[in-house]
């Protein structure tokens, strides 16, 4: 037992770090902590030992430290005691049903995940562990093949290499949503004394309950995505080079498998990112949403003499595409660009299969925060759209529920750079997606026409939808709550919100408050879609026909802001529309959020 420590004469400070360090194995944790002692660092230790990360919709997520405030192994134990539990009161038969578990290429993933697989294994329940790194959608993929109880990811998707996570799925192949997030965490609380045997990692492969589920699903997922395959034949022939980067994560083996089975030529990968590197050595932000992770990729595409670019995320759930214009430059699509090719691709090669389908019980969806470049075509093309809170924990609840009632999704999209192309994965997944982008690449090319012409072509049809989004930062919870009321009290009194920018120039017609459960254009001014007291989500609708939507992200000191204008597809003037954004976003972010008088930092700062 390790000994009690004098730390700052604060008994529950000093029995909380006691606690930690009696139930803690790791010795290189116990070190970092004698080392805060040692400094007198009370800050730090209180906000690593009176603060906990809490389980919530995406389960568990920060940085990689000693405490109840980080993700470690004793965290792991803790997590994973709780959640057996709650598997154990609600699912019948969990122990046959069993559990999906995998792990990106993280520090500590492989380690998180063996620790996670002990549990279940002690408490008989069935672990299929990938015996290798995984893209992220291989679990929800897994849950379905075999029909388990739930399914575990160690990853931190995109986040800096400090961090890990720990993502959560439901019996439904989906991410779980309220009230599994509140009744886990409830469980993980009641849990939290690690039994002994919880450590003994060294069983888990030689456990009669284990299994690998890697070479089967290998056959299967890629075998499901061969079908979905539609013109082979002018993938294998196109004269496109496609480039491909990881970003240092899990996706080169399973994308090359991916372009193989589709019949593509093979790729280009770069070399500096085509291997899992923990430290994420090449890139400021292990996230392709940031231009600079592209920036390797472009010098490989001029290299090779390449023309598109697609890249995963580090977890191969999301996918970013970027492609040369005739003027020799680089244009990198926007996540709403993008859904809106895979969102008009996904149509038509539908329709090319099914000729006589009726569309009516055809669906797709695409989060509040995203184009309405779906909802555009769904008017014109006669299948049904969803709208969802932000997140594919619910596109995937819904697109599961629907499936149920006999429905068929054929696409689900957010623009944060994921989708979800069909339904054989109920979450994002960035190999079909790729798969996919490059598909429509090759054959609009066989065409005469390039992916940011089918855009054109695309907005002339179903109306141009232009947006901007970025973010603030912020560090001070209480900054941003701050925000958040005032726009809920704009005029002195509550549920006044801001009538309009820029004087009367631009009315505001509707307001949606889903922090509140506010929406003037609901009856009795109640919101239809889920509310979240712990998240902050305003959305404004112009009458000009902007939509504007101010959230905090959950993961992230941000304050972000997405902004659409959407006209009809004989609005010719598209200059003029860009200017009309440009000066509606400057005063929503200098009237609405006041960065100066905030303290609020910018993106690229």
């Amino acid at each position: 037992m390790v000994p009690n420590f004098v730390t700052t004469g604060n008994s529950i400070l000093d029995d909380k770090i006691n606690e930690w360090l009696n139930w803690n194995k790791n010795k290189e944790a116990e070190k970092e902590i004698q080392q805060l002692i040692d400094d007198v660092d009370i800050k730090t230790l209180n906000n690593l030992f009176l603060k906990r990360l809490e389980f919530g919709t995406a389960g568990l997520r920060g940085q990689m430290r000693p405490g109840y405030n980080g993700m470690n192994d004793l965290v792991i134990v803790q997590t994973g005691q709780g959640l057996a539990k709650y598997l154990l009161k609600t699912i019948p038969n969990v122990r046959a049903k069993g559990v999906v578990i995998g792990y990106d290429g993280r520090y500590n993933s492989k380690r998180f995940a063996e620790l996670t697989a002990t549990i279940f294994l002690n408490n008989k329940i069935k672990v299929y562990m990938y015996s290798q790194i995984c893209p992220t959608p291989f679990i929800p993929y897994g849950v379905l093949k075999y029909k388990c109880a739930a399914g575990i990811m160690i990853t931190a998707s995109h986040n800096p290499k400090e961090d890990n996570g720990y993502k959560v799925y439901w019996e439904n192949g989906s991410q779980i949503i309220s009230p599994h997030d509140k009744e886990i965490q409830k469980n993980i609380l009641e849990n939290l004394k690690p039994l002994a045997e919880s450590w003994d990692t060294f069983l888990v492969y030689n456990n009669l309950l284990f299994k690998d589920p890697l070479p089967e699903v290998m056959v299967s997922y890629f075998e499901d995505l061969k079908n979905d395959v539609l013109y082979p034949e002018i993938n294998k022939n196109t004269a496109i080079k496609f480039v491909y980067t990881p970003v240092h994560g899990v996706g080169y083996n399973y994308m090359v498998e991916a372009f193989k089975v589709a019949n593509f030529k093979a790729f280009i990968a770069v070399e500096e990112q085509k291997d899992p590197d923990p430290e994420f050595s090449t890139v400021k932000f292990p996230n392709p949403e940031e231009p600079s992770a592209l920036e390797l990729s472009i010098a490989t595409a001029k290299k090779s003499g390449s023309t598109i670019i697609i890249a995963n995320d580090p977890d191969a759930d999301r996918l970013a595409c970027a492609v040369k214009k005739k003027d020799g430059e680089w244009y990198i699509f926007s996540g709403n660009e993008l859904g809106a090719l895979l969102g008009w691709w996904m149509l038509q090669t539908h329709k090319v299969r099914f000729p006589d389908v009726n569309l009516a019980d055809t669906y797709m969806l695409a989060s509040t925060v995203s184009s309405k470049i779906l909802a555009s075509m769904a008017k014109k093309e006669g299948f049904k759209f969803e709208e969802t809170l932000t997140g594919f924990k619910w596109m995937g609840n819904v697109a599961s529920d629907l499936i149920k009632s006999g429905k068929t999704v054929l696409f689900a999209y957010e623009e944060a750079i994921g989708f979800m192309c069909g339904s054989n994965v109920l979450d994002k997944d960035g190999v079909s997606a790729g798969t996919r982008v490059a598909e429509m690449a090759a054959y609009l090319n066989s065409m005469g026409l390039s992916l940011i012409e089918k855009l054109d072509e695309i907005y002339c049809e179903y109306g141009h939808h232009i947006s901007d989004n970025s973010y603030w930062i912020c560090h001070e919870k209480e900054t941003i709550k701050a925000i958040f009321n005032r726009l809920r009290t704009y005029n002195g009194k509550e549920s006044s919100y801001p009538n309009g920018i820029l004087g009367t120039r631009y009315p505001i017609t509707s307001v949606r408050d889903l922090t509140t459960g506010y929406d003037n254009t609901k009856p009795a001014n109640k919101a239809v879609l889920p509310v979240s007291k712990t998240n902050e989500m305003i959305t404004f609708t112009f009458k000009n026909g902007l939509v504007c939507t101010l959230r905090t992200s959950g993961t992230e000191p941000k304050i972000k802001y997405y902004n659409e204008l959407c006209t009809p597809p004989d609005q010719k003037d598209l200059k003029q529309l860009q200017n009309t954004l440009n000066e509606m976003v400057t005063a929503i972010v200098e009237e609405f959020l006041q960065p100066e008088a905030n303290k609020l930092i910018a993106r690229s700062s």
